[in-house]
């Protein structure tokens, strides 16, 4: 009989950190302190504590070990899993108070958080169909199937409020019903599990720890609409993913639960994956049909809507991971439940990859309505090194930079555009008092440069144009009219591109100049970067007062920049110095400094 289970943590980050050699091992110790029979081992998805990988959890205790290393297995199998003596030197700093162990549930990391779209990450094996039915897996499309009309779905859907989650927050519901009104014949239901934005994991990790929510959820849709077809359009750069994926697609087949005459009602529904090559454009609903399809990833215009002509020519409905994996609770527990939460326009949660200079790094699942402090300083745990929080960057490259001033805006569609971001699919960048936002501007658009398909001028021309004017700025021959050009082009491509990636490329270089214009201005009038980050604004200087003449600087520089006899003070060639760093490094006494 089995006593206790451990749960692993299978998910890519905790992966890249080594959790497949600790499974190993773990299940190496068990057998050898011949606990094989008492003990299970579960690879199971994301926790969401990313910062602190490998993570182990062993319950029924609940214990959270953090930062495992495969050396720290043989101490947990003979004094928790053998002696029942937690390892407590192991678990996590927040979950051991006054010698006892705290639920995860009662730290600050989850005490916010509210799961829905993440309930089964962490929880479940999900390369195991039964443990999914097991957490009411299926239920939802047996539901759908046998006591309620396409319609009924629609209108469920619909009266949740749920929007989609991919970006620009179109209510789903609407979405669905539109596709539902065109004539019967070939549909198609499409999921974009591309997730291309710059440190955003959300979709990956529900993919990764519970597949079989994205399929019950697409079986529901086609329902809905009156397809029998779904695609998984999803990128190749998510091995794990991918197949987890097939595994769990391959499980549902096998129990009926995808296929002909699912449940014995003649609904027949299938998923196809197909791996994408990780365009960024292809992010837009039109552009990942059309590669699809076979051909390149670029946008269509619109009208035609893809509920009317979308895939293969043929009605269709596109939503993202997140989106999908909200459906089946909606359709238990109803959609005033899913309404309860959030706020009046923007309802239920949203998942956050959290990223940057941030303690806690990770995925979070917050309702909406809660605010950038919240998730900043209570679940993320604040700016680390005592730094002063600059700006938090919300919606990938498509979104904007929030300062410190709006931190207790409540976070929801209509709050971000107002104040000039947007919510994107959910990554959460922030940055502290190290960071130039020119040159953050700058970063965000060197991607979209590089991912713009070229389709069409305002994009392909006007982002290298912006980029250009950026470089000038950032190297020290800016000038003011620059600035008032650059802002210029911002709104030029914002209204004239093609489809979101062009229309939406400027909102970092746009929100930066509102914002931190005073930046833009001290690159332009003053030469200088006051963040110390652009390189050909900034000068190397050791403080003579400082300075023991130790000579270490002078002996660690690459290009023999530094010059100076043994005690006394030393001097750095401007000319000559490449700004690497390394002097700075290398000084026990602080006296190089940047200027």
């Amino acid at each position: 009989m089995v006593r206790s289970t451990v749960l692993i943590c299978g998910g890519t980050g905790c992966s890249s950190s080594g959790s497949a050699k600790i499974k190993d091992k773990m299940v190496e110790e068990i057998k050898a302190a011949g606990l094989e029979n008492e003990v299970k081992v579960v690879v199971t998805g994301c926790f969401g504590l990313c910062a602190l990988g490998p993570i182990m959890i062993v319950y029924p205790e609940g214990t959270f070990y953090s930062r495992v290393t495969v050396e720290d297995v043989p101490e947990i199998v003979s004094e928790h899993l053998l002696k029942g003596r937690i390892v407590k030197h192991l678990a996590y700093d927040e979950t051991v108070k006054d010698n006892e162990i705290l639920s995860l549930n009662d730290t600050a990391f989850y005490k916010k958080q509210k799961r829905i779209a993440l309930r089964n990450c962490g929880v479940i094996n999900p390369e195991n169909i039964d443990e999914y039915i097991g957490t009411d897996g299926y239920q939802a499309l047996g539901k759908v199937l046998t006591e309620m009309q396409p319609q009924e779905v629609i209108d469920v859907i619909k009266a949740s409020g749920l929007r989609g989650r991919g970006g620009a927050g179109f209510p789903t519901g609407m979405k669905w019903q539109f596709a539902a009104n065109q004539p019967a014949g070939k549909k198609f239901v499409c999921c974009n599990a591309d997730e291309g934005d710059p440190g955003a994991f959300m979709d990956r990790s529900i993919l990764e720890g519970d597949p079989h929510a994205l399929i019950e959820a697409m079986a529901i849709a086609g329902y809905a609409i009156g397809s029998d077809q779904g695609y998984v359009y999803v990128r190749a750069e998510y091995p794990i993913a991918v197949q987890r994926l097939q595994i769990a697609l391959n499980q549902a087949r096998e129990y009926g639960l995808l296929g002909k005459d699912i449940f014995g009602t003649g609904f027949n529904f299938d998923i196809e994956l197909r791996l994408g090559a990780g365009a960024f454009v292809c992010g837009e609903e039109t552009a990942l049909m059309t590669s699809i399809e076979g051909k390149r990833g670029e946008p269509r215009p619109r009208p035609p809507f893809p509920a009317v002509k979308g895939l293969y020519g043929r009605p269709s409905i596109l939503n993202n991971v997140e989106t999908y994996a909200n459906v089946a609770q909606i359709i238990l527990k109803g959609a005033d439940w899913f309404k309860s939460m959030g706020t009046e326009k923007s309802s239920g949660t949203k998942v956050f990859a959290l990223g940057g200079k941030i303690k806690n790094t990770g995925l979070v699942e917050v309702p909406m309505g809660t605010t950038l402090r919240d998730i900043i300083y209570e679940i993320g745990g604040g700016i680390p090194d005592g730094k002063k929080f600059k700006a938090a960057q919300t919606g990938g490259p498509s979104g904007g930079c929030i300062p410190e001033k709006h931190l207790d805006t409540p976070i929801d569609f209509e709050n971000l555009a107002a104040i000039g971001s947007i919510m994107g699919s959910g990554g959460l960048i922030v940055m502290d008092e190290d960071n130039c936002m020119v040159d953050i501007a700058k970063f965000f658009l060197e991607f979209t440069v590089d991912e713009s398909c070229g389709k069409c001028t305002p994009c392909r021309v006007g982002t290298v144009r912006m980029l250009e004017i950026l470089d000038k700025i950032t190297s020290g021959n800016g000038t003011l009219e620059d600035i008032d050009k650059l802002e210029e082009l911002c709104n030029y491509v914002k209204s004239a591109s093609l489809c979101g990636l062009g229309q939406t490329a400027p909102n970092p270089v746009l929100s930066t100049l509102q914002y931190f214009r005073d930046e833009y201005v001290a690159h332009v009038v003053d030469k200088k970067c006051p963040a110390g980050v652009c390189k050909n604004l900034m000068r190397y200087v050791i403080i003579e007062d400082k300075c023991k003449g130790c000579t270490a600087c002078a002996r660690k520089c690459p290009v023999g920049a530094i010059t100076g006899t043994v005690k006394q003070p030393h001097v750095i060639d401007a000319e000559k110095c490449v700004k690497c760093g390394v002097c700075i490094e290398t000084c026990k006494f602080g006296a190089i400094v940047k200027q």
